[in-house]
């Protein structure tokens, strides 16, 4: 159908409107109207007045993306990178990092009444002010590099465009740790000067098809791997020796822009918790990024899929995992590890969802989707005794490895799904008291948000409390809801901004059943 009636503009693909952008929708487009008709406009800030062309129209609606900036909103500045458009992976990095807070404040807000049906009685109660960064600039310990060719044939590395497999080449992403540029470099000069091919998706020919770089920021150890549709690459020796002649001096990392008068008093609140932990150290100030290689690998991927790494990792030089240090406790960490990207945040968010179980040394925890044991060995600081679940093997092999290393003894890690590990352990271990309630639930299920059979096992089991960790405010809302129909109360919600200038945001919920 069209756009819609005349009295709604009539407009059509590729029409230029000017509109006022009112609002924010959920992936950070502006959002307008034009003629009564409602626009979501990519990278239009809340505030602009611009020129838009129409790339899809529905019959009450519409989308469209920035031609001209009439007139900038007070919350608009000016971005680091100037790919971010194209790129898609910082959706909202031309808006004030004070306004980026109050955004991701009010979308976890939005979903809890919206999705999760709770009041605004409710949600005002229990709600506290987001934590941000006070540099959210290079804070990402992992990245992922696709390999390929520009339109003159030359090597190229850096981002798929938005919604497609186009590679915008970059080596500086404003996100990534700043001596990624150094180590792309030597790779794509060490393909160049050995011949070596870069993939190409469309026949599956070609070798090199991503580069990881992992990175500790507190042990300053870095791993670089290469996915190779094969099994190893020509001269990998002169491979090793680029890398391993690289000099990581570092560089002071900038300050994000301020905002100044009525944006400051709007967002005073959302400033960084110092109270969260020692995380706060890590990024006051101008930090020096000193650092080096410590493992270099191969993932071989000869399948045609858009999974990135292939499950065989063979390592050329060095050790197959780095390390890293949050709260201190280290954990080691594969290039198939699942660890958390922003090392400075993801301690506040641990040390929140500690505070949230309210433990005194006297229960008994259990975290679900717990992965290498990231929060397990955080818990496992105040409770009695601590269980972990995870289906991937190798990250509980990873977990129980992290346990040993820091002489923490009182937790356990088990292979299976979360619905059905937590019933079979429960049966055998004695009382109907201890098979029906375990002291304290801990889940971080991925973005998708928790299996229907393992939010009815929780209920079941009825623990005194639940922490909820999520990476997706709209499952979460979901999820709450089915927790509370299930009779448990909100105590606790914050945000953690974990993904800077993204839509995406951490939040933890602290539940408590009813009947306590």
């Amino acid at each position: 159908m069209g756009c819609g009636a005349r009295e709604r503009g009539n407009y059509k693909k590729n029409d230029i409107v000017t509109v006022v952008i009112e609002d924010i929708g959920n992936d950070g487009e502006g959002i307008g109207k034009a003629a009564g008709y409602t626009l979501f406009v990519k990278d239009a800030v809340i505030g602009d007045l611009v020129e838009a062309r129409i790339t899809k129209c529905k019959k009450n609606y519409g989308y469209g993306r920035v031609e001209k900036v009439l007139r900038p909103s007070p919350f608009r500045v000016e971005p680091k990178c100037m790919f971010h458009r194209q790129c898609g992976g910082c959706q909202i990095q031309a808006m004030l990092y004070d306004r980026q807070l109050i955004y991701k404040q009010d979308k976890v807000k939005n979903n809890l009444l919206r999705l999760g049906g709770f009041t605004q009685e409710e949600v005002d109660g229990v709600m506290e002010p987001i934590i941000g960064m006070e540099e959210p600039w290079h804070y990402r310990n992992k990245a992922q590099y696709p390999v390929g060719y520009d339109k003159a044939g030359g090597l190229v590395a850096g981002f798929y465009a938005g919604r497609t497999h186009d590679i915008i080449a970059n080596t500086d992403c404003a996100l990534g740790a700043p001596e990624n540029k150094q180590i792309l470099e030597a790779v794509l000069s060490y393909m160049r000067e050995n011949n070596v091919t870069a993939y190409r998706e469309a026949e599956g020919t070609g070798l090199v098809r991503h580069i990881l770089i992992r990175t500790g920021f507190a042990s300053g150890e870095i791993m670089v791997c290469l996915v190779v549709n094969g099994k190893k690459l020509p001269a990998e020796d002169k491979l090793i020796e680029r890398l391993r002649e690289i000099r990581l001096n570092g560089r002071e990392e900038e300050s994000e822009p301020r905002a100044s008068g009525s944006a400051v008093r709007q967002a005073e609140k959302f400033v960084p918790d110092s109270a969260a932990g020692s995380a706060g150290a890590m990024e006051s100030g101008k930090r020096k990024l000193c650092k080096k290689i410590t493992s270099i690998c191969i993932s071989a991927n000869t399948e045609k899929t858009n999974v990135i790494m292939g499950k065989e990792i063979r390592v050329i030089w060095g050790g197959g995992k780095i390390h890293d240090t949050l709260g201190g406790i280290t954990f080691s960490i594969s290039p198939l590890s699942f660890y958390q990207v922003n090392p400075v945040q993801t301690e506040k968010l641990y040390r929140l969802a500690l505070d949230y179980a309210g433990l005194t040394g006297r229960e008994t925890v259990w975290d679900l989707y717990c992965g290498i044991g990231t929060i397990s060995l955080f818990m496992a600081k105040r409770a009695k005794q601590v269980y972990g679940v995870e289906v991937i093997p190798e990250a509980v092999e990873d977990a129980g490895e992290n346990a040993r290393e820091n002489r923490i003894d009182n937790v356990e890690f088990y292979v299976g799904k979360a619905e059905e590990v937590l019933p079979a352990f429960y049966k055998g271990a004695g009382t109907e008291e201890q098979m029906l309630r375990p002291d304290v639930i801990v889940v971080d299920p991925p973005r998708k948000g928790c299996d229907e059979k393992c939010l009815e096992t929780m209920i079941a089991m009825g623990p005194g409390r639940i922490v909820y960790v999520s990476c997706d405010s709209a499952t979460l809302a979901r999820d709450l809801r089915t927790l509370c129909d299930g009779g448990y109360v909100l105590k606790r919600v914050r945000a953690v901004d974990q993904f800077c200038h993204s839509v995406h945001v951490e939040t933890v919920v602290g539940l408590q059943r009813k009947d306590t």
